[in-house]
């Protein structure tokens, strides 16, 4: 996408987001939750102020350490919309019974949420059934904690066995730089960093073929959304073509200075991270791949996966009702 056609598709949702004002009843200013040294596409419109003028509210950006907190802050409506929520607190929230929707798929990356071994250990894949009885950082309730289940489910350690910590990644990375735990689970700068000190079990690609996926989604409380899906919908739009003028290498002059300087990272860390990321489309994301079934049956299995560890009391039936394609599906036709 250039530049030029970004702003102008701006330009048209800021139009049509105006007509609305008098259709349905606006929030004058919305808090929206986001991750720091997670570098994405939509950083770049957030620094030049696209949201605001598409949308025509005022927005508080607020930056949070794990989806967990972003599921509590959504819950007391500090928050209405969360950026990169990952869909393990995603889950553990509706499984609880709090009303959250999936709006869409913000990035998948499979690299970037893993665990970590610090290396005088020489733990490997091959000898994983060594991890019995070590200390491990975890975040519980994220996608962090997912993958840690699966995996260690695949070696066949014993959770149980192990002494496993409630840390935040830049937590956990401190706490495995100074060998105070034996393994970090986490992801973004926190696991660049720990990776500095240890090697990871599994890669990426070896995760996705035992089916462990790693996506974060845009989430947001069912009433609010409800209330506001035209807003809804304009921010999303804003998202994807953002996303969809990252995809052209020739934009990255443009952008990745702003997506570094928002994200608080090096250019070159960002660029590092974000290279790993992918932005599904909106097309895409409304596929059966994604949003079209496939998202649905894997939280029914991310949450029994949960529950069989004894993380959360039960999973629901379904979470066909925990995702709303509806705004992503008009920002299509934006």
């Amino acid at each position: 996408m250039k530049i030029g056609r970004f702003k102008n598709t701006v330009a048209t949702i800021a139009t049509g987001a105006a007509m609305l004002m008098g259709a349905q009843a606006m929030a004058e200013e919305i808090t929206v939750a986001y991750f720091l040294e997670w570098p994405m596409p939509f950083e770049y419109a957030k620094q030049m102020g696209t949201y605001e003028e598409a949308l025509g509210v005022d927005i508080n950006w607020v930056s949070f350490e794990s989806g967990v907190k972003m599921s509590a802050a959504m819950a007391s409506g500090d928050v209405q919309l969360s950026v990169s929520q990952g869909v393990p607190p995603f889950v553990v929230a509706t499984s609880a019974g709090q009303d959250l929707q999936i709006l869409d798929v913000a990035v998948s990356y499979a690299d970037n949420d893993n665990c970590v071994v610090r290396a005088e250990l020489e733990i490997d894949k091959t000898n994983a059934g060594e991890l019995a009885g070590r200390r491990v950082a975890v975040p519980l309730g994220t996608a962090a904690h997912y993958g840690f289940l699966n995996q260690m489910n695949h070696f066949g350690v014993d959770v149980a066995s192990m002494d496993v910590v409630d840390m935040d990644p830049p937590d956990g990375a401190a706490a495995f730089a100074q060998g105070a735990v034996d393994m970090f689970c986490g992801w973004g700068g926190s696991l660049r960093r720990a990776l500095e000190h240890g090697n990871v079990l599994l890669t990426g690609a070896e995760k996705t073929d035992l089916g462990i996926l790693v996506f974060d989604v845009t989430s947001g409380p069912a009433d609010w959304v409800a209330e506001n899906g035209d807003l809804v919908a304009a921010f999303l739009k804003v998202t994807a073509d953002a996303n969809a003028m990252w995809a052209d290498p020739a934009n990255h002059a443009e952008m990745l200075p702003l997506i570094a300087k928002d994200a608080g990272m090096s250019e070159e860390a960002t660029m590092e991270t974000i290279s790993t990321f992918v932005f599904p489309t909106i097309e895409e994301q409304l596929s059966p791949t994604w949003l079209g079934g496939n998202a649905q049956a894997f939280m029914k299995g991310v949450a029994d996966v949960f529950v069989e560890a004894g993380s959360i009391d039960g999973a629901l039936d379904t979470y066909e009702n925990a995702v709303n394609t509806g705004p992503l599906a008009a920002a299509a036709d934006m």
